[in-house]
């Protein structure tokens, strides 16, 4: 009665394996199919269900949920699918290629019962699933403090999976061409006054071009072209778009625009105000120029003091506008 009982369980968990054999290679037989037509698979919910979700598994898969059709009008969704496809595309081509991590993508339209299941509020949104147990907080990517630029997400990948993914990325022309038009700019314009150069010796047009140099650089163009973080964020649910990011730790696009256009606002009104202060023009302009002045530095500095109270929380000073 023992032997045939344990005859009965052996031959039981044999067939169980056996069959999740052949589900977990029927599963990854159809990942692979669909990988090697697209780097980045399209999934519904019946698909994330499936392959994403039920087990077994012995993959895991990098999911962006995002919303990409027009009238979502989501920029950042489609700003941040290019990175997506680059990066799946830098592990479809490379020889190192395997069945170890595939790359997804769930759209709002195509899947909102996958959306109300993740209880996702916001797009876009990268997650991993790991082979193995559910997703931690770690494999949800912070895409507000690290951008969507696909070095970024290939250095997160790395952390979650040891696969280690070199991103590569087509050529881009635009920037050589745009170095090669202004330098032939420059160098006509030199030889159409090469009997006259003293142009080169004007201080003020050398100051207009490194006072554009610094408001570039503090506010924060540098750190966009590392991070690559989004434009700008709109909520899905609500519509609402936010060009100002809430955290200290991170900023958008728009952002280091609008803090450019304030410190040249005050910018302008420091000019105005020496100029008011040492020019020998009539007083009733001078008078003029010094409240415009005024009025700039006053309000625009206000406005960056009201920026910065929103995402440094706890900070004490303010002046004149009280809330962003």
């Amino acid at each position: 009665y023992y032997c045939l009982k344990w005859l009965i369980y052996i031959l039981l968990f044999t067939c169980f394996s056996f069959f999740v054999q052949m589900l977990l290679s029927e599963k990854v037989g159809q990942l692979m199919d669909w990988a090697s037509k697209r780097a980045v698979i399209r999934m519904n919910g019946d698909k994330f269900r499936r392959l994403v979700k039920a087990p077994p598994r012995n993959y895991s898969v990098v999911v962006m949920f995002t919303a990409l059709q027009p009238q979502r009008q989501c920029v950042v969704c489609k700003q941040a699918d290019e990175e997506y496809q680059i990066l799946a595309n830098s592990w479809r081509y490379s020889s190192a290629f395997t069945n170890k991590i595939f790359f997804a993508a769930v759209d709002f339209d195509e899947g909102s019962d996958v959306f109300h299941m993740m209880n996702m509020n916001s797009a876009p949104t990268f997650m991993h699933f790991p082979s193995k147990g559910k997703p931690k907080r770690a494999d949800t990517y912070d895409l507000p403090v690290r951008g969507f630029a696909a070095e970024q997400l290939a250095r997160w990948i790395a952390d979650r999976t040891d696969v280690v993914i070199r991103v590569i990325r087509p050529p881009n022309y635009a920037g050589p061409l745009m170095l090669g038009f202004l330098l032939a700019v420059i160098g006509g314009l030199v030889y159409l006054r090469r009997n006259n150069l003293d142009f080169l010796y004007n201080r003020n047009a050398w100051a207009f071009a490194a006072l554009c140099f610094v408001l570039i650089m503090t506010s924060g163009q540098m750190w966009n072209h590392i991070r690559g973080p989004p434009y700008a964020h709109k909520n899905p649910n609500t519509g609402q778009v936010s060009y100002i990011h809430g955290s200290s730790q991170a900023q958008f696009v728009a952002e280091t625009h609008i803090v450019l256009l304030f410190n040249a606002a005050v910018t302008l009104g420091m000019v105005l105000l020496h100029e008011a202060a040492t020019s020998d023009m009539e007083i009733g302009k001078r008078k003029i120029m010094c409240v415009a002045g005024i009025g700039l530095v006053v309000f625009f500095y206000s406005w960056l003091l009201s920026i910065f109270k929103a995402k440094y929380h706890g900070y004490p000073y303010s002046f004149l506008l009280m809330v962003l």
